[in-house]
């Protein structure tokens, strides 16, 4: 009886973080404007005219054109798949100015730093920038991140928010809904 005890128990817990999982908020809310913060360009967009290592704010430097916000703990395989389609997208919507940036967050800005160099390599992206946040635990304050999300991401355009994406793992990410938020945000 007992075993059957434990697996109903284990079950639960399964269940039940599953379900964590996916009702992870994090970030703006839609309609919400989206506000400045500064960053340090790690690597990536080398096109861009900002130097590796210039402290900057990418959101002001996008303007109102649309963009996306990927606020990060991790950078795993699911994760790469992302910046890589979100790389391809950018290309292909040259006309709607699409742009986007990495922000990778951490207990520390150097390690921080180290993982969004890392990151960059291994998508080989030519144009995303990779950031750390000058509030890099959490991203900028006001923008809400959860600690508990391990991604983030916000669909701008016009300077607000059309979109928010969160999961509290990279793996539970749906790397189809994610890319279908892009609709929402290109004239």
């Amino acid at each position: 009886m007992s075993r059957v005890l434990s697996f109903a128990a284990a079950a639960m817990m399964l269940l039940s973080s599953a379900a964590v999982a996916e009702d992870v908020k994090s970030g703006l809310k839609e309609g919400a404007s989206i506000r400045p913060f500064n960053v340090v360009k790690c690597a990536g967009a080398e096109d861009d005219k900002v130097a590796v290592g210039k402290e900057l704010c990418y959101r002001c430097k996008n303007g109102s054109r649309p963009q996306v916000m990927v606020f990060t703990r991790s950078t795993d395989a699911k994760l790469q798949k992302l910046v890589q389609g979100l790389d391809k997208a950018i290309a292909k919507n040259e006309d709607a100015q699409l742009r986007a940036f990495v922000n990778v967050l951490g207990d520390s800005s150097d390690a921080a730093e180290e993982e969004a160099k890392k990151l960059a390599k291994s998508t080989k992206a030519e144009n995303i920038p990779f950031v750390v946040p000058n509030e890099f635990e959490n991203g900028p304050e006001d923008y809400g991140i959860n600690p508990k999300a391990e991604l983030t991401i916000i669909f701008a355009n016009e300077s607000k928010v059309v979109a928010n994406y969160a999961v509290g793992s990279v793996k539970d990410m749906k790397l189809k809904d994610v890319m279908g938020h892009l609709k929402k945000i290109i004239n």
